[in-house]
């Protein structure tokens, strides 16, 4: 796939950086660039720049339609993959690189092991999600009084930004025989909120937060010998 998506999930701008930064929460910096920025932008540079990038989310965090305004943020990130790939470097285990985490938003590159798998659960907060390396399959689950049903799917290729409703559940699959590397950014507190996960044989209802989601991308590499 050669284009990025610009729509949702479907079925269904430097003014006084410093003090958003501090305000947002803390910047974790291992370093990319808001649409309507008029300093150059990371998009076409040999490494994208972490900070730059977490700054420009953070301002976009605040406009109307925050959501859409930080996807574009995004969207422009993963539209240079290989300049992604040289901040955060190649996969080479399941893990979660976290950018920022603050209240109002939480970002980080999310790495999956081959054909790795994430049982349905929710967020509470809208998701977006741009891949720059490998390739993310999502089925969409619904509750219904029989239960949680599924009820849709989309792959998600490199160069590919898609966003998720507040109230959205979904699982995940890398597909692949090599790593899968993807931009997740929250419009909240990813990692301090209570959520629901669904066992992914009984669809029972079990708790889920950010320890548990830890849990589960370490046991993955214990399972592989990557730690």
């Amino acid at each position: 796939m050669s284009s990025s998506k610009t729509d949702s999930f479907n079925p269904q701008r430097r003014a006084v950086i410093a003090g958003a930064i501090a305000l947002s929460g803390t910047l974790a910096m291992p370093g990319l660039v808001f649409a309507n920025t008029r300093q150059p932008t990371s998009t076409g540079s040999e490494k994208m720049d972490i900070a730059r990038f977490v700054e420009d989310c953070v301002l976009a965090n605040e406009e109307t339609d925050a959501q859409a305004a930080v996807k574009e943020v995004l969207s422009r990130a993963v539209a240079n993959p290989g300049a992604v790939l040289k901040a955060v470097g190649e996969p080479e285990k399941a893990g979660l690189n976290v950018f920022l985490s603050s209240p109002k938003l939480t970002i980080f590159a999310a790495t999956w092991t081959p054909r790795m798998n994430l049982m349905p659960h929710d967020h509470l907060m809208w998701a977006n999600i741009g891949i720059y390396t490998g390739r993310e399959d999502n089925i969409f689950w619904k509750q219904t009084p029989e239960g949680l049903t599924a009820y849709g799917a989309e792959a998600l290729f490199v160069k590919d930004a898609a966003s998720l409703p507040n109230d959205a559940v979904h699982s995940v699959t890398n597909p692949l025989l090599r790593f899968t590397g993807g931009i997740h950014i929250y419009g909240g507190d990813f990692f301090g909120t209570t959520r629901t996960q669904w066992n992914p044989e009984t669809l029972e209802q079990e708790p889920s937060d950010g320890t548990v989601i830890r849990g589960m991308f370490r046991r993955e590499n214990e399972r592989l010998g990557l730690n």
